[in-house]
């Protein structure tokens, strides 16, 4: 991705979500009029030369994208309506691996750990898995432990247990909406 800012702020945050739309309005171009197997072969093999990410097929572009979405969103939400007590996040696009979790947060006296992702429902269950089993290893330390993902990878109305004080923030990417369970207390001071 051509994006270079990693650290999402409320100074910030709106602006680069409108220029990741923006990239977006053009990708499809590459497939237009395309059918049956040339359609099937340009998704999955041919390069975009466009977008986020120019360099890679419109099949992963979309994996990436997608994902990224969950990120911009969710991250928007935890900023502006202050869920956890930071008012920075330094966040991971794509696959890229540089840190240890997609999403990190610090301030004094906490911190936060989280996962992100979007998946078909089908896959639901396999990447939370995942996920929750890389939080509870590697994120002993944190605060906070959270995963973002995609509201229509669970039923309608999911809620995540919060075993392990860990969060669920299921965001809905069309209505840029978010719900955050169990519900986040926290005091100001932290």
């Amino acid at each position: 991705m051509q994006q270079p800012i990693r650290k999402l702020t409320l100074a910030n945050i709106d602006a680069i979500t409108m220029d990741f739309h923006r990239e977006l309005a053009v990708i499809g171009q590459s497939i237009r009029g395309k059918t049956g197997l040339p359609l099937m072969l340009s998704m999955k093999r041919d390069r975009l030369g466009h977008g986020p990410y120019p360099g890679v097929s419109l099949f992963e572009a979309a994996n990436r994208i997608m994902s990224d979405l969950v990120i911009l969103h969710g991250v928007a939400a935890l900023l502006k309506d202050k869920h956890f007590p930071f008012d920075e996040y330094t966040v991971e696009f794509g696959n890229e691996n540089h840190n240890d979790f997609d999403i990190y947060a610090s301030s004094a006296g906490a911190s936060l750990a989280g996962e992100a992702f979007n998946v078909a429902p089908s896959f639901f269950q396999g990447k939370k898995s995942t996920a929750l089993k890389k939080l509870r290893a590697k994120a002993t330390e944190a605060t906070y432990r959270v995963i973002l993902f995609n509201a229509e990878a669970a039923r309608k109305g999911y809620i995540g247990r919060g075993k392990d004080d860990i969060y669920y923030v299921v965001v809905d990417i069309s209505s840029r909406t978010v719900a955050v369970s169990p519900k986040p207390t926290w005091n100001v001071s932290v």
